[in-house]
């Protein structure tokens, strides 16, 4: 999953939201992406107010076009200030993206600033509608159309309190020590702000813990399934010493030439921080959570049950989709696509000659030792010789590949028995990290050789990293565009990628090609079980048995899928739509163009405009084609 990837506990409330729309991410926490906000819009003229009452205004054309002008130029102030004012008021993303300002700083999540930040942002909207557009180009335009469209879903996804739901059990606070992963540690300062985060983490635990109350009593609340996870993850948290803590790491090895004392300073002012202000937060965080937390959760699962949660769920499908699909309507084509992709499955079941029903041949790709490896070892060695082999052949489908690289890494051990198969973590904006694929090595035994061609399609190139890589780079494009983007373009295109497969040198034996449709099942079984759940009421048993009577998915990924469903609401969606509206797309060009297709220019078109809506790339990809034409 593209984590953009933003931690959902170290967002802003509101931008905590936006990770439903604008995620890049997807695996720990989701997850997703930094969104810009903007402020008031000043006049941009005036007049007395004699003029107002008595006469209208005229303007010459030289007037009319200057404040054209003016109001283009204004319209990239504020994507610049409001670019800024993200990046103060989400320190950790900051940090992520390279930018060291706020790096001794979580992010304000009280609900004042919840609040504040919810009424700029209607501000905010009415203020760029308020411009005067008739100059713009055509690339303003369609900045200030995104920009609305985001802001928008923003305002009218307010009213369901999502805020008041900081954690569960794939993110949180109770592993914000990975914030420390993507931290460059090359002055004594990086080290004096890491400390004053740690020293900060109180009063960060103490918001999290008045939103979670705040919840109880709005009934903006998980359900017990998924939250009871949490307690265990809080656990591993609590050290017996301050330099066991994974928040001491960078004081076990100092990356920069220090003094013996500053080096025994910082150890010393490390380990009082975490034995004084980490610990004690878990601690009060543990109980929280198991005295007074988990009681309140509910005890079905489903969005249905939170407050006009059948309609909160009907605009999540929407933002996620970036469509006007009903939760019904995807659910049909879930069935559609299950039963399509089904039979396409049958037929390699044929191909190998296994005898028996399909239910036991998914039996068998789940328990015969010939498709699993018995060390992590040979797991990982296996993921990165798959992408040495993508890695060569890229130029064959795109003119263009991003700069920055990526590395393959294990999951962290305190998450990856919580967590999904794998996720995508973008580079660092300045350069100074490069993007990265993490892997599960948990219980290799349940994980399938047959999957991994697939799964690094998806999570590495030519997915996430060269889709999200490729959209960082777009130095024309506004902030807002470069580093946020829509979860359906974003998850929609990583899943086309994994049938590029071919085309790039892999799926070389009938079950990698069962790898691939099961992984294309995985997305079809989410549009039908994630709105069974939440808009049709169906029980967590159900969701789990449809989904293993059609994929070959080991039990252990299939029950960490369905949580994650049940905790995030609708993202599920996005892949299984966004990939459908790109194959329809381009076999609409294949269909015009004939002989003047080329899959190159096709996939540059798809991916120079950001992660857009799915509206918008069908104008875009409309405008190529007519353009080709002529």
């Amino acid at each position: 999953m593209a984590s953009i990837f933003f931690e959902l506990s170290s967002m802003s409330p509101r931008l905590r939201s936006f990770r439903n729309s604008l995620s890049y991410f997807r695996g720990t926490r989701t997850v997703h992406v930094l969104v810009i906000r903007v402020i008031c819009l000043s006049l941009l003229f005036a007049v007395s107010d004699a003029a107002c009452a008595f006469q209208p205004v005229v303007l010459s054309t030289t007037d009319s076009a200057s404040i054209a002008t003016n109001a283009a130029t204004r319209l990239h102030q504020i994507f610049d200030e409001e670019w800024q004012r993200t990046l103060k008021e989400n320190p950790t993303q900051s940090s992520r993206l390279g930018d060291r300002r706020y790096n001794k700083l979580w992010p304000d999540i009280s609900l004042t600033a919840v609040r504040t930040s919810q009424t700029k942002t209607r501000q905010v909207l009415t203020a760029v509608k308020a411009l005067d557009r008739s100059a713009f180009s055509a690339d303003d335009e369609l900045n200030a159309r995104l920009f609305e469209y985001q802001y928008e879903a923003d305002i009218s996804e307010q009213r369901f309190q999502l805020h008041l739901l900081p954690i569960n059990h794939r993110g949180g606070i109770q592993d914000e020590d990975t914030t420390v992963d993507v931290l460059q540690f090359d002055t004594l300062r990086d080290y004096e702000d890491w400390i004053a985060r740690l020293k900060a983490f109180p009063e960060y635990t103490a918001r999290t813990m008045a939103l979670m109350r705040q919840g109880i009593h709005e009934k903006m609340l998980h359900p017990k399934i998924v939250m009871q996870r949490v307690p265990a993850q809080i656990r591993k948290q609590l050290v017996d010493q301050p330099q066991e803590s994974s928040y001491y790491r960078p004081f076990r090895t100092f990356t920069v030439d220090l003094t013996d004392a500053e080096k025994n300073r910082l150890k010393k002012d490390a380990a009082a921080a975490i034995e004084s202000c980490i610990l004690p937060s878990y601690r009060t965080f543990l109980e929280f959570v198991e005295k007074e937390y988990l009681p309140a959760c509910f005890d079905e699962v489903g969005c249905w049950q939170r407050p006009d949660g059948q309609t909160m769920y009907a605009e999540l499908a929407r933002r996620f989709t970036t469509t006007n699909l009903t939760p019904q309507e995807i659910h049909d084509i879930g069935l559609a696509e299950v039963k399509r992709i089904r039979s396409e499955m049958e037929a390699i079941q044929n191909e190998v000659r296994f005898q028996g029903s399909f239910q036991e041949f998914l039996i068998h790709l789940r328990t015969d030792k010939q498709f699993y490896f018995e060390t992590p070892e040979e797991l990982l060695q296996a993921y990165r010789e798959c992408c040495d082999r993508i890695n060569p052949n890229l130029p064959k489908l795109f003119l263009k590949l991003p700069k920055s690289v990526y590395d393959i890494r294990p999951i962290p051990d305190q998450m990856a028995p919580d967590t999904t198969t794998a996720y995508y973590r973008p580079p660092a904006a300045d350069g100074t990290r490069p993007g990265s694929y993490f892997v599960n090595l948990y219980r290799p035994e349940t994980r399938p050789k047959f999957e991994i061609d697939a799964l690094s399609l998806h999570e590495s190139v030519p997915g996430h990293h060269l889709q999200i890589a490729l959209s960082m780079e777009l130095t024309d494009l506004p902030e807002f565009r470069r580093y946020g983007g829509q979860i359906a373009f974003v998850e929609g295109w990583a899943l086309y990628t994994e049938k590029l497969g071919r085309e790039l040198g892999l799926y070389r034996d009938p079950y990698s090609r069962f790898g691939q449709l099961t992984y294309e099942m995985w997305r079809a079984v989410r549009l039908v079980v994630d709105t069974g759940m939440h808009s049709l009421k169906w029980r967590r048993q159900e969701a789990i048995d449809f989904f293993a009577g059609n994929t070959a998915k080991s039990m252990l990924d299939i029950e960490n899928e369905i949580d994650r469903y049940i905790a995030w609401p609708g993202q599920a969606l996005a892949y299984k739509i966004g990939e459908l509206k790109i194959q329809e797309l381009r076999g609409r060009c294949e269909l015009e163009l004939g002989s003047r297709f080329d899959v190159r220019e096709f996939h540059d078109v798809v991916l120079r405009n950001g992660a857009v809506p799915l509206d918008v790339l069908d104008e875009l990809v409309t405008a190529w084609i007519a353009a080709k034409k002529q």
